[in-house]
């Protein structure tokens, strides 16, 4: 028949001395010495395996504490004491039997799970459980864990988080910007430098023809040339370039001469000697700013 309490006879008989004298007028009270919890074979664990993580205030956290012995009998263990220290209150606790073999030999357990909420951050301490075993001569066995240390942290504050991710992405942004903006201007340098480089080869070969050509055909694909360069400098088509426009608008400033020359070819025309076409061809080059050496 299982014990729900240790028995006077798992105590020393030893421990009492009968033959005492007793004082008179007064009732002899035994004495007895109380084995301890080693020498039954009762063992206490506190804190979970591997030991206490940390955890945040504010946070609930459980923390079992172990009584087992070497024994198929059951042993009433009564709880004693608290979990509540400094920046720790206990909200809860729950048990939990069990019996084991290992190795043939039976055991038994109780764990005691105590549920506790961080009230303070620092190194804090989950104090020493205490514990009491009925006997049946009024004399309980006491049981004292060990106390054990507990970590609370502050809880994680999201702005400064936000704030240097909302930094870095601004940074990002600019970085990437910053790049696209250099590759757009180096495209825009390429294109501009290429628009150059064919102008400037069309109007070498026109003036290895000032000698050759008609000077009316000749001042017209020189006029076409300008076009180009005007329809490149103002960003439209070359078909919806006005020079005769653009200069009475005041738009191509020191063009006037040159616009002239390309109206009198279209409406008159005539011989040109070939000294008239390069200086035409010059000031050309002078106004579009284009260098015959690269």
């Amino acid at each position: 028949m299982e014990n729900d309490s240790l028995n006077a006879e798992n105590i020393d008989e030893n421990a009492v001395d009968s033959t005492q004298p007793v004082d008179d007028g007064a009732v002899a009270a035994p004495i007895h010495d109380m084995p301890s919890p080693e020498q039954l074979g009762i063992s206490i664990t506190a804190g979970p395996e591997g030991g206490m993580s940390s955890v945040t205030v504010g946070d609930t956290f459980e923390f079992p504490v172990t009584v087992s012995w070497g024994t198929q009998s059951s042993l009433l263990v009564v709880p004693t004491g608290s979990a509540n220290a400094k920046g720790l209150l206990q909200v809860g606790m729950s048990q939990e039997s069990s019996h084991t073999v290992k190795d043939g030999q039976e055991g038994a357990s109780i764990v005691f799970t105590y549920k506790i909420v961080a009230q303070d951050t620092g190194n804090l301490n989950v104090p020493a459980m205490r514990f009491e075993i009925p006997t049946s001569l009024g004399i309980p066995i006491e049981l004292r864990s060990e106390s054990v240390p507990v970590r609370v942290n502050e809880p994680l504050n999201p702005l400064p988080f936000g704030v240097g991710l909302v930094v870095a992405l601004c940074v990002l942004f600019a970085g990437l910007w910053r790049v696209k903006r250099r590759a757009a201007v180096r495209e825009a340098a390429a294109a501009k430098n290429a628009a150059e480089d064919a102008l400037r080869e069309r109007m070498m070969v026109l003036k290895q023809r000032v000698n050759s050509a008609d000077s009316r055909d000749w001042l017209l694909e020189l006029e076409s040339i300008c076009k180009e360069y005007v329809a490149e400098r103002f960003g439209c088509a070359a078909s919806a370039v006005n020079l005769d426009n653009l200069v009475k608008e005041g738009k191509l400033e020191g063009w006037e001469t040159l616009v002239e020359e390309f109206a009198h070819a279209r409406y008159g025309g005539g011989k040109r000697d070939g000294f008239e076409n390069k200086e035409t061809w010059k000031g050309a080059m002078k106004l579009m700013g284009i260098s015959e050496e690269d």
